[in-house]
């Protein structure tokens, strides 16, 4: 399998650490491949990517869709390094309310699985990184919703105190407002 998958703090949140071959040209690696996915128990069909760049200490996020169009993600940074949270947002999970964040970088070439019921966001730490995403649902405005970055109750470890954050990632609610 060109693919190691392993499951982090919140065991429903997947690190993929795909099988890089390098020669003197440089290097080719599978980024998805469905069956590999699936027999690691990730059997979502990706219905659109997303690319974004942004500069360094921008924070996206924290950002999720309710139903009926509630998106897993795969996340990969091609370009720069970036800080990728998760947090648990499912009200009856036994892990409500906690994270898991990993680096994501062009030198690691690692991805990360975010499944539907969690919020999502990423910092990021090089002079610009450009992101890579694959969804399970497409964009839906009506169901956009946010969860606020400095949330006190979550206490997500920031690499940096002041990022730089849209308008409107600023006015996001805490957890206890989201429900």
């Amino acid at each position: 399998m060109p693919f190691s998958f392993t499951k982090l703090a919140i065991p429903e949140v997947v690190l993929i650490e795909p099988k890089i071959i390098r020669d003197s040209r440089g290097f080719l690696m599978e980024a998805y491949k469905y069956s590999d996915f699936a027999r690691a128990g990730i059997e979502e069909t990706f219905v659109q990517d997303n690319f974004s760049r942004s500069t360094q200490h921008v924070l996206r996020g924290l950002h999720y869709q309710t139903n009926p169009t509630a998106q897993g993600k795969l996340i990969r940074c091609t370009h720069g390094r970036i800080f990728d949270v998760a947090v648990d947002i499912r009200p009856n999970a036994a892990t409500f309310g906690q994270w898991v964040g990993v680096e994501l970088s062009d030198t690691n070439n690692h991805i990360l699985y975010v499944p539907t019921g969690f919020a999502h966001g990423f910092l990021t730490l090089s002079d610009t990184a450009d992101i890579y995403y694959k969804m399970t649902r497409e964009y839906s405005p009506d169901n956009e919703r946010g969860l606020i970055w400095n949330d006190p109750k979550i206490h997500i470890q920031w690499p940096v105190d002041n990022p730089i954050l849209a308008e409107k990632d600023l006015r996001h609610p805490t957890l206890d407002n989201i429900l």
